[in-house]
């Protein structure tokens, strides 16, 4: 997933700084999307899109703890980046609860600032890498058959196939059968690789 496109959206009702972000990160050849609202964020935002969000905590409308509260809601875990001169110590502690990624203060260091959200987009790949991982995985064990999950469940546990074949009433050979599909079906040549799949599934 190294290659997917990442878009740093900036949230913040001032034009001057939502400018002087762009240019700071852009100049670093990142892909970067600026909006004035939440309102305005969430009408061109999906949660399949890839990235990290800069966002204000005190704007007309909806706030940016409320539009993290609203994200969160509908799934959408995106790395967000708090951006503010207000920030005391409930509103940190409350951002920080809420699954922030980090609440930086106004006036902010420019390189402490890049590497924030370098780091945010490196975590945003990762999240989106596993999750995929675990939908391949729920995808494969939807295939599986009652009987083929039933033998993969005993195989996991470390049972012969002597012992599930005695346990589920059936013969040597049709236990066999059973696992030969079952690890053909989740894309496994090994004990190792299935207990892997197995063990990162929801």
């Amino acid at each position: 997933m190294a290659d997917i496109e990442q878009t740093v959206f900036i949230v913040d009702d001032e034009e001057a700084l939502r400018d002087s972000l762009r240019w700071l990160l852009e100049s670093i050849r990142l892909r970067i999307e600026t909006f004035d609202s939440a309102e305005a964020f969430l009408s061109n935002y999906a949660p399949d899109r890839a990235g990290c969000l800069v966002l204000d905590v005190r704007m007309p409308g909806t706030s940016g703890p409320e539009l993290m509260d609203l994200l969160n809601r509908i799934g959408a875990p995106i790395p967000i980046i708090f951006l503010s001169a207000h920030g005391d110590v409930p509103l940190t502690v409350r951002a920080m609860k809420g699954g922030a990624f980090d609440f930086l203060q106004k006036p902010y260091n420019n390189q402490d600032f890049i590497d924030r959200v370098r780091q945010a987009l490196a975590l945003d790949l990762s999240n989106r890498s596993q999750r995929k991982l675990l939908d391949d995985c729920s995808s494969k064990l939807a295939t599986l058959t009652v009987r083929e999950r039933q033998v993969m469940d005993r195989v996991v546990d470390g049972q012969s196939n002597k012992v599930i074949a005695r346990e589920l009433g059936i013969s040597y050979k049709t236990v066999e059968a059973h696992r030969s599909r079952l690890m053909r079906k989740m894309g496994a040549s090994s004990l190792a690789q299935l207990l892997q799949l197995v063990l990162k599934s929801p």
